[in-house]
């Protein structure tokens, strides 16, 4: 009777639970909806109040006007160039770094990993004056590259997959010396396909970091052609064009990418952060 009365309780707190949780995903989902909605109104529709929840005629001559009159093909190929090559050096770099300092030993290897992971603790905008004045040197100003190479240079990468390499038993390592595996043979396949979920929880989080890096791109990217979508939709938002369903249209562009990568790669992602939290 008691184990009943238990398993009820358990029943109903399951319920609240997922109850709560269902709630508070779909406040969350709800600027999505609202967004990918007002996208599709007319520019009046958008600003009704009270408002319609659900199109009442739908429309994609925002989509068409946003490629037609500005170039949002070229901003959103900008954006995926940028994105997606920073993300894979960062991937590179930081992998091959925290496998350094996780499993080789050498001198100062400590000292240098706290010196390391501190520049985490300098916001980027106290570098952005000495940082574009580099990048001016190099004659990157204006160019995709310049967007690209100072993104690659941060610790947190390094500083996350570290962690995941630190959990891999050394006796992998040590088995595939005896196997006779050099040092860059145990590294790309050995222990990289073990941190697989760290390499996707660290792929969406720097592409969506660099996806959204407003003000490093909008001071570099100083041509239209050279514009980020992001910024290039953030010059829509300041225009004195009223017509808020084209502007929605134009940030609804501009999310998409960014629910792709996710969706790719969400089972990483998950699977991740479930490591990390059991992680010892």
């Amino acid at each position: 009777m008691l184990q009943v009365k238990t398993k009820k309780k358990r029943d109903m707190y399951d319920i609240f639970s997922n109850s709560i949780i269902v709630l508070f995903a779909l406040l969350n989902l709800f600027p999505l909806y609202w967004l990918f909605t007002s996208s599709l109104k007319n520019s009046s529709d958008v600003l009704k109040m009270p408002p319609d929840w659900w199109p009442s005629t739908f429309t994609f001559s925002n989509y068409s006007e946003v490629f037609s009159s500005q170039p949002a093909l070229r901003w959103t190929m900008n954006s995926l160039f940028v994105a997606g090559l920073t993300t894979i050096l960062v991937v590179a770099a930081s992998s091959m770094a925290a496998y350094a300092f996780s499993k080789l030993q050498f001198k100062g290897k400590q000292v240098i990993f706290i010196f390391f992971v501190s520049s985490l603790m300098v916001p980027k905008e106290v570098m952005i004056v000495p940082l574009f004045r580099i990048t001016q040197e190099l004659g990157m100003v204006n160019s995709l590259y310049g967007m690209i190479w100072p993104n690659v240079a941060t610790a947190f990468g390094v500083f996350l997959l570290k962690g995941f390499f630190d959990s891999a038993p050394d006796a992998l390592r040590e088995a595939a010396k005896i196997d006779g595996a050099g040092e860059v043979r145990t590294f790309l396949q050995i222990l990289l396909p073990i941190i697989k979920p760290g390499i996707g929880a660290l792929f969406i989080l720097n592409f969506v970091q660099v996806w959204n890096d407003y003000l490093w791109q909008l001071v570099i990217g100083q041509d239209k052609e050279m514009k980020t979508l992001m910024v290039g939709v953030a010059t829509l938002m300041q225009d004195l064009n009223p017509n808020f369903a084209y502007k929605m249209a134009g940030a609804t562009v501009a999310a998409i990418p960014m629910l792709i990568i996710f969706v790719m790669f969400q089972k990483y992602f998950t699977s991740g952060i479930a490591i990390g939290a059991v992680k010892e």
